[in-house]
């Protein structure tokens, strides 16, 4: 596998771009808000959506679309969320309409996706009048533009694009994703989108997407709270010209690796994006006698207020860590469990049998002053599984972007 340039539009077929519509306001001209990314053929296509009760409109359509595995476009903004809004459901079908118009694609082939503030009405009207000039950008350059249009309190773009071995063939596949707050496992306000020219039938490439989900995006959190809008989509047009995917096998494992790659990147790279976040937090627990519990305790630890904002003061407070972990639901022994805070500048052991160890608070200080802390819980059971998830601390700066991110 080869990290290449390209995004979205590294696959074959595939080409976006990105602009302002005006959903966002007057005061930020320069900020994109309205995305398309397009494949000149269909394609394979499959999603995973939010399993919140309370679903945008553009979500219960896109679940509609992707019933028969077919897609051939994405059009996205960010500042409005559609979501629980005044004409919601007409809204997200004229967006079908009016790109169906413009493109030669089918209605029911094009996704449509929502990003931002909860209850408002989406400018429908303004998208409308876009898609001529969206549709005219499109290029094999445009992922630039389109990861920057569905961005709203994020900081950074979040991009990435491999090539991989297929069939014999070399395939391509690419992806860009929002992702600041309202971010916690199980689908948070988190939009993805990843394109591949290799040729892979829908039922495996719903098995490959569920499979990637589960291990990269579900394991990340901010702050606990499960958005409308989550969406997690994938284009597959065959055009790599491998033999199509339909098994399991050798080359269903190389895609399953690629899709892997792209997401923990892009999921690592959201939990560090987190609203007001200092320091990227991933939790490692092994030597588990199974994934799943792992994985529940993990989460318990990223999603831990207290341990978030001791992270933030740089406090080696590791009962933080082990309370979270008791708190989890996981049946384990604390008496046998062991706790390492990890970074660049070194491991400190703070815990061993669940008893706490001394230690020296000023290499503690140094350990947590890095930007990403490692927080290592050893189970040690008799198997030998584990699960990593991400979060990031819990700062000022959070309750601030918060407090009056609608006005």
């Amino acid at each position: 596998m080869k990290h290449i340039s390209g995004g979205v539009c590294a696959a074959e077929g595939f080409t976006a771009f990105g602009m302002h519509a005006g959903i966002k306001p007057t005061s930020m001209p320069d900020r994109n808000d309205l995305a398309l990314i397009y494949s000149d053929v269909p394609c394979h296509s499959a999603g995973v959506f939010t399993t919140n009760r309370v679903k945008a409109d553009p979500v219960m359509l896109d679940i509609e679309q992707l019933k028969d595995g077919q897609a051939q476009a994405i059009i996205a903004n960010s500042f409005i969320a559609n979501a629980c809004a005044p004409e919601g459901q007409e809204t997200a079908k004229r967006e079908t309409v009016a790109l169906a118009n413009a493109l030669p694609v089918r209605q029911e082939d094009v996704i449509v996706s929502s990003t931002g503030v909860i209850g408002m009405r989406l400018n429908v009207e303004a998208i409308e009048k876009a898609i001529p000039t969206l549709v005219a950008g499109l290029s094999k350059d445009g992922s630039d533009a389109a990861a920057r249009a569905i961005m709203t309190t994020d900081t950074v773009k979040k991009e990435i694009s491999v090539e991989f071995p297929v069939g014999g063939k070399t395939a391509h596949i690419g992806g860009i994703t929002k992702g600041s707050g309202m971010i916690h496992p199980h689908m948070g306000t988190m939009l993805c989108y990843l394109t591949t020219d290799a040729a892979v039938s829908t039922e495996m490439l719903k098995k490959a997407l569920k499979e990637t989900v589960r291990k990269t995006f579900n394991r990340i959190s901010i702050d606990g709270d499960m958005s409308t809008n989550d969406s997690c989509v994938i284009l597959a047009n065959g055009k790599a010209g491998n033999e199509e995917i339909t098994a399991e096998g050798e080359d269903y494992d190389s895609l399953l690796t690629a899709m892997l790659e792209i997401c923990t990147y892009l999921a690592r790279l959201m939990a560090s994006d987190g609203e007001g976040a200092s320091h990227l937090i991933t939790c490692r627990v092994h030597n588990a006698d199974s994934e799943d519990k792992a994985e529940v305790i993990s989460k318990s630890v990223i999603n831990s207020s207290l341990t978030k904002a001791a992270i933030f003061g740089a406090d080696a407070n590791w009962g933080r860590v082990l309370c979270a972990a008791g708190y989890s639901g996981a049946d384990f022994d604390p008496s046998k469990t062991d706790i390492t805070f990890s970074s660049k500048s070194g491991d400190l052991p703070v815990c061993k049998n669940g008893r706490g160890l001394d230690f020296d608070e000023d290499f503690a200080s140094k350990v947590l002053a890095e930007e990403e802390i490692i927080i290592n819980i050893d189970l040690n059971e008799e198997g030998n599984e584990e699960a990593i998830c991400w979060g990031c601390d819990l700062t000022y700066d959070y309750v601030k972007i918060n407090g009056d991110y609608r006005t």
